[in-house]
C-alpha cells in the first residue's frame, strides 16, 4: 500500500501551508511515482549528490510528458515540465529539498492519525536507500579509478609533488567504509529474511523469491573486487601499515557475504519423527558468481546437533561437530542452475534413523528439547582458490518417536517461532511475553490452520484470557497489560481438565479445519457471549466458539418456549463428520431462526446436505442418520418411544456416536437416528443383523410387507418342505429384494440401534 494512496483520501486540512512552491496538483499528478525515488537519503551537496539530484530532476519531466501523452492533462503537465525546468535546472538540489518536506509532512498526517505507517512503506525505504547506497559505491569507486588514470599520466616529478594524489587515500578509505555500511544492510536483509521464514512456520506470510537479496550481494562481491584490484594496485603509495588494513578489513567484508550467503531455501519440517523421510535445500547466493568449475562437484553434507552444539557453532566454534542422530542420505551434491543463475543442494530422501537425546534441564520433557539440523560444505571461490567453509543452521527442531508427542512438540515449535529475537544464541527465547503478542500468535496460527481470512475477534480473545488465566470475573482491559508464560501455555493443565491450553486450542484447530470452515469463514460460528434467545419461540443455536469443557469439541445453546436456555450435549469432530452442523440444525425443529429473526434454512441452507430418496444404486433402501433432542427423563423413568404407526418412518433412535458417550448436558439429549425414507406399511423381525462385504457396516434386514418401491414384497406362501423352520420362508413368507441400507458402525452402535427402533421386533 502506497502512501498516496492513503494521503489522497484525508482532508486537505492537516496539509495547509504544505504545498507551495510545489502544488499539490502536481503532487496528484505524480501520486505513487514520488515516493518512490530517494529523496530522502540525498545528503549533501557533493558531486555524487548533484548528480542524483539532477537524474531525479530529468526522470520526474519524463514522467510527466508520458502522462500529457496518455491522458487529458496535457496541457497542464506541459506546464508543469516548464516551471521545473525553469526554477530546478540550475540547483536541482533545491528540488530535492522541496519534495523532501511534503513527504515527511504527509507522513507526519498519517502518524497523527494513524499512529503507525504500512509496513510495506518501511521495506519500500530500505530498499530505496540500499538503491542509492549502491549508486554512490560506483561512483566512488569511478572516482579511484580516474584519479588512477591521472596518476597514471602524471611524471615521477609531479607525482612526487602529490598534488591531488593526496585525495586518493581519503577516497580508498571513504569507498571501504561505504561498503561495510553497504555489507550491514546485506546482512540485515538477511536475517529478516530468516525470520520471516521461521513465522511462516506459524502461518505468517512469507516472501520466499530470494532473487533480490542475491543481486544485492552479487553487487557488493562485484564492488569488493574492484575495490581490492584499486587497493594493490596503490599499495606502494598508501605504505605498508594501510595496504594491511584495508586489505583485511575488505577480506571481513568478503568472508561475511560468503559465509551468510549460504543458507536453508527450503527449511526440513520443524517436528521431525524418526523413521520418516523428509526433505530440505540449501542455497549458495553467491555460487552462481564465484564457484569455480571442478571436476570434484562440491558436496553438501546434512548432520544433526544438540542445542548446546548449535550455541557453541554460533558462538565462533569452528568445523562440523559430532552428529546427534543418524541421518539416511545426508549428503548430496551443489549443482549450478545457469538458466535460474542459482546454485543448490536438494536433499529428498533424507530419513532420521535414530536419535541421541542429551540431558535436560529441569522438568524439561523430551517435546521441550530443540535440536536443528546442520548444513555444511568446503568450498575455494574466486580466482585466487579463496577456501572457505560453509555452514548453515535450519530452524529448532524438535524430534518425536511416537504420534502421540506431536501435539506438545507443536507448542514448542510455535512458541519459539513466535517469540525468538532477530539475533539471538541459539534457541532461547522468553519464558513469558506480553498477552497482546499471544493473542497475535493464536490468530495467525488459527487462520493458516483453517486457511480462511477470518481472523479471531476481540471477544474470542476476552475468553481465551479468561481460560488461560482462569479468571472469568476480570473484563477485557484487565487483561492488555497481563503476560502469558511457558508453563501456563503448555505445562500446567486447565483446572478441571485433563489437558493443557494448548492441546485444548489445537482440538479447536482441528474441529474448526475438518468440520468447521465454512460455517466459520460465514461467520456463523461465534465467539460466546452471543445472543441466543429471540423474539421468536424456538430460537437456533449459536454454535459456541470455542468449547469451554470439551477437547476438540463444538458447543451449542437452545431455547424453548420460555426464556430458559439449554445447552446442547457438545458434538467432537467424529460427530460432525458424521453429521454436518448444517444437517444438525436441519434435524431439530426446535430451531428456526437465527439470531434475531433470520430463519435456519436461509442461514444455514448453502450446507445442507443433499439426501438420497429412494434406492441406492446397490439396491438398498436409502437410510439416513439424524438427530433429535430429547428432554431428560424423570428419575427412575425409563424413556419409551410408542411403536410406529402406519406411514410414520421407521426410526433406529436411541444410539449417540461412541465418541459422544458420556454423560449428557443438563436438561437436553442429542440423539442420532437412522430413518427409512419412505414409509413402510408393516414391520416384523427376521433372524440376525447381518455383516456387509467390506465388514465395516451391519445391515439390517427387516420384514417389509407392502414396502413401497420393493421389487419382491414379503408374500404370504405356504411352507416348502426342507427348509429351516427359523426362516421366514419356512413359515410362508419370501423376502423383498429391498432392506435397509447398511449402518456404519461408527455413527450408530448396533444393541442401541436394535434396541431403539420399536418396529424392529
Amino acid at each position: 500500500m502506497s502512501l498516496w494512496s492513503l494521503v489522497s483520501h484525508m482532508p486537505p486540512e492537516p496539509f495547509s501551508g504544505l504545498f507551495g512552491e510545489f502544488p499539490r496538483d502536481l503532487r496528484s499528478l505524480l501520486g505513487d511515482w514520488l515516493e518512490n525515488q530517494p529523496w530522502e537519503f540525498i545528503t549533501g551537496a557533493d558531486s555524487f549528490c548533484t548528480g542524483a539530484a539532477g537524474a531525479l530532476l530529468s526522470a520526474m519531466v519524463e514522467k510527466l510528458r508520458g502522462l500529457a501523452g496518455g491522458n487529458g492533462q496535457q496541457c497542464q503537465a506541459l506546464q508543469h515540465i516548464s516551471n521545473l525546468e525553469n526554477t530546478y535546472r540550475r540547483d536541482p538540489l533545491r528540488l530535492v529539498a522541496i519534495v523532501k518536506g511534503i513527504l515527511e509532512g504527509e507522513r507526519a498526517a498519517l502518524l497523527k492519525r494513524d499512529r503507525h505507517l504500512p509496513l510495506s512503506f518501511h521495506r519500500r525505504q530500505e530498499e530505496l536507500k540500499f538503491g542509492l547506497d549502491l549508486q554512490r559505491l560506483q561512483h566512488r569507486v569511478g572516482e579511484i579509478q580516474a584519479l588512477q588514470e591521472r596518476w597514471k599520466q602524471m611524471g615521477d616529478g609531479t607525482r612526487g609533488e602529490r598534488g591531488r594524489g593526496e585525495d586518493l587515500p581519503a577516497l580508498i578509505l571513504e569507498a571501504v567504509k561505504e561498503l561495510e555500511g553497504a555489507k550491514l544492510q546485506v546482512l540485515n536483509r538477511l536475517h529478516i529474511w530468516k525470520r520471516q521464514q521461521q513465522l511462516a512456520g506459524n502461518g505468517a506470510v512469507f516472501e520466499e523469491n530470494l532473487a533480490p537479496l542475491q543481486k544485492r550481494c552479487e553487487n557488493l562481491v562485484d564492488i569488493y573486487f574492484q575495490l581490492q584490484q584499486q587497493v594493490v594496485a596503490v599499495g606502494g603509495e598508501l605504505g605498508s601499515d594501510l595496504l594491511s588494513r584495508l586489505l583485511e578489513r575488505l577480506n571481513t567484508v568478503l568472508s561475511a557475504l560468503v559465509e551468510s550467503s549460504f543458507l536453508v531455501e527450503k527449511q526440513p519440517p520443524q517436528v521431525l519423527k524418526t523413521q520418516t523421510k523428509f526433505q530440505a535445500s540449501v542455497r549458495f547466493l553467491l555460487g552462481p558468481r564465484l564457484l569455480q568449475a571442478s571436476a570434484k562437484p562440491y558436496v553438501v553434507k546434512a548432520d544433526m546437533v544438540t542445542e548446546k552444539q548449535a550455541r557453541e557453532l554460533a558462538l565462533g566454534g569452528y568445523g562440523t561437530p559430532e552428529s546427534t542422530g543418524e541421518i539416511v542420505h545426508n549428503t548430496v551434491a551443489m549443482e549450478i542452475n545457469s538458466t535460474s543463475a542459482t546454485s543448490c543442494a536438494t536433499f529428498k530422501n533424507m530419513l532420521l534413523k535414530k536419535i541421541k537425546r542429551c540431558e535436560r534441564k529441569g522438568s524439561e520433557s523430551v517435546t521441550e528439547e530443540k535440536c536443528a539440523v546442520l548444513f555444511s560444505t568446503d568450498v575455494t571461490l574466486g580466482p585466487s582458490n579463496l577456501p572457505f567453509h560453509l555452514q548453515a543452521l535450519s530452524l529448532p527442531i524438535v524430534v518425536i518417536v511416537h504420534g502421540n508427542q506431536d501435539n506438545n512438540a507443536k507448542a514448542t515449535v510455535l512458541w519459539d517461532n513466535a517469540f525468538s529475537e532477530l539475533e539471538r544464541v541459539p534457541f532461547v527465547v522468553a519464558e513469558r511475553v506480553p498477552w497482546e503478542k499471544m493473542c497475535e500468535t493464536l490468530n495467525l496460527r488459527f487462520m493458516a490452520e483453517v486457511q480462511t481470512s477470518k481472523g479471531l475477534l476481540p471477544e474470542h480473545y476476552f475468553f481465551l484470557a479468561q481460560k488461560i488465566f482462569n479468571n472469568s470475573s476480570a473484563s477485557p482491559e484487565d487483561f492488555h497489560n497481563r503476560s502469558v508464560s511457558w508453563a501456563q501455555f503448555n505445562k500446567e493443565i486447565l483446572p478441571g481438565r485433563g489437558f493443557t491450553f494448548w492441546q485444548w486450542f489445537d482440538g479447536v484447530l482441528d474441529l474448526t479445519k475438518r468440520c468447521l470452515k465454512s460455517y466459520w469463514s460465514d461467520r456463523w460460528v461465534s465467539g460466546p457471549g452471543k445472543g441466543v434467545l429471540t423474539p421468536s419461540p424456538h430460537p437456533i443455536p449459536i454454535p459456541t466458539f470455542p468449547l469451554p469443557s470439551e477437547l476438540g469439541g463444538e458447543g451449542g445453546q437452545r431455547g424453548g418456549g420460555s426464556s430458559q436456555v439449554e445447552n446442547i450435549q457438545p458434538f467432537s469432530a467424529k460427530d460432525l463428520h458424521i453429521r454436518s452442523l448444517g444437517d444438525r440444525i436441519r434435524d431439530l425443529g426446535q430451531l428456526r431462526n437465527l439470531y434475531p429473526n433470520k430463519p435456519k434454512d436461509q442461514a444455514f441452507g448453502s450446507h445442507y446436505n443433499k439426501e438420497q430418496m429412494g434406492k441406492d444404486g446397490r439396491g438398498y433402501v436409502s437410510t439416513a442418520i439424524k438427530m433429535t433432542v430429547e428432554k431428560a427423563a424423570p428419575p427412575g423413568v425409563s424413556p419409551s418411544r410408542p411403536a410406529p404407526r402406519p406411514g410414520e418412518h421407521l426410526q433406529l433412535a436411541g444410539a449417540t456416536p461412541r465418541a459422544a458417550r458420556g454423560s449428557p448436558a443438563p436438561g437436553a439429549d442429542a440423539r442420532h437416528v437412522v430413518r427409512l425414507q419412505r414409509p413402510p406399511c408393516c414391520f416384523q423381525s427376521v433372524p440376525g443383523p447381518y455383516i456387509s462385504p467390506r465388514g465395516q457396516q451391519v445391515g439390517l434386514p427387516f420384514h417389509a410387507h407392502g414396502l413401497d418401491g420393493a421389487s419382491q414384497p414379503w408374500a404370504k406362501r405356504g411352507p416348502k418342505p426342507g427348509v429351516n423352520p427359523r426362516w421366514p420362508r419356512a413359515r410362508g413368507w419370501h423376502p423383498a429384494e429391498a432392506v435397509v441400507q447398511p449402518v456404519p458402525l461408527a455413527a450408530v452402535s448396533l444393541p442401541g440401534a436394535i434396541r431403539a427402533a420399536p418396529g424392529l421386533l
